[in-house]
């Protein structure tokens, strides 16, 4: 397992952020939820505002640079659960548990979930 999981944690680095982006959006407004809740979700998790986003989107960055840049936020941490069969709170690799995070807030704002429960406002 151990090699394979090398190579998925080297491939979620690699992949870029922008390609992603547009399934992100599509996910959410399918289920009725808007382009700027997930941007406000995108902002809680890495302190980008929409000047930012959209300067990484058109730098192409790799999900690795996109969180290298990201101020990633202290509450991040309090993100748990299953996303793509994996526990976002045990994952080992620190990039590949930020985009798991941001998939889990994706599924749980697309799900339906309350804001401030997605931002995980007391």
């Amino acid at each position: 397992m151990g090699s394979s999981t090398a190579h998925h944690d080297e491939r979620m680095a690699k992949m870029i952020f922008a390609s992603v982006y547009p399934m992100y959006i599509e996910k959410v407004e399918k289920k009725g939820r808007t382009k700027e809740e997930l941007h406000q979700v995108i902002e809680w998790l890495t302190g980008f505002d929409n000047k930012k986003l959209k300067e990484q989107i058109d730098k192409k960055s790799t999900f690795e640079e996109f969180f290298k840049a990201a101020k990633l936020n202290p509450n991040a941490k309090l993100i748990t659960g299953v996303i793509c069969g994996y526990r976002v709170e045990e994952i080992e690799n620190p990039v590949t548990q930020k985009v798991r995070y941001l998939d889990k807030l994706v599924d749980e704002l697309a799900k339906g979930r309350k804001m401030e429960k997605i931002l995980r406002i007391a």
